[in-house]
């Protein structure tokens, strides 16, 4: 059956945001006697959220301290989200190309945030709907999410499909019953991304699946041959 709708996760997937994130994390954990993060230890931390990321970091020893290390973070990350964050090359035209579609964001990042972030990048325009850790009562790898995007979109999931850089998104896609695409761009290696439906280099060689794989139909398969191989 054709595809309705498109889901994307957007850190890792649509925007490289890994060095903001750490230097909020860094600001936010600078009082409490811990090292520095470098980007590399962010990515290998990112896809649960943020209460579990800084969960991880303090350990039982300095627990006590989280609520406000989350609040510095949100306080500081909220005024800095694009000081060095960036769209993935092809995302803008990929977007744009799929302007037919109903596309979705579930961020395991807050929803306002997520908001925000889109915004600031000129690519909240291109999406219909905009779901966080804090839209539904449970986030990634949770098919609650997934589940919301259909009824707020009126979308079954043999319509649509998920696209996302880590084993959350592909977990969630999965128990919601949707097709599955996995980046290799992003903040996860493929060894992590094995169990997708699809795996991807490059996030517009998702024309070439949709058209190998006959989820495009009449006008819409000529058109995706002239993206794929033109």
């Amino acid at each position: 059956m054709p595809v309705k709708l498109i889901i994307f996760d957007l850190d890792g997937t649509l925007v490289n945001t890994s060095r903001d994130i750490t230097n909020a994390l860094n600001y936010a954990l600078q009082p409490y006697g811990l090292k520095d993060l470098t980007v590399e230890d962010t990515i290998k931390l990112v896809g649960e959220g943020l209460t579990r990321l800084i969960e991880k970091l303090l350990g039982d020893e300095k627990i006590q301290f989280k609520d406000t290390i989350l609040k510095r973070f949100l306080d500081y990350y909220s005024e800095h989200l694009i000081d060095y964050s960036s769209v993935y090359p092809h995302v803008r035209e990929t977007l744009e190309k799929l302007n037919d579609y109903k596309k979705a964001v579930i961020s395991n990042k807050r929803e306002y945030l997520s908001t925000r972030l889109l915004d600031k990048l000129d690519m909240l325009k291109y999406f219909d709907l905009v779901v966080g850790s804090d839209t539904t009562s449970e986030r990634k790898p949770s098919a609650i999410p997934v589940i919301h995007v259909f009824t707020k979109l009126g979308v079954n999931p043999d319509e649509s499909i998920i696209v996302g850089d880590s084993n959350y998104d592909i977990e969630a896609g999965k128990k919601a019953g949707i097709k599955t695409v996995a980046v290799t761009y992003g903040y996860r290696e493929r060894q992590y991304l094995l169990e997708a439906d699809y795996i991807i280099d490059s996030i517009n060689d998702l024309f070439t699946i949709l058209f190998r794989n006959n989820l495009y139909t009449g006008i819409d398969k000529f058109i995706c041959l002239l993206v794929c191989y033109l």
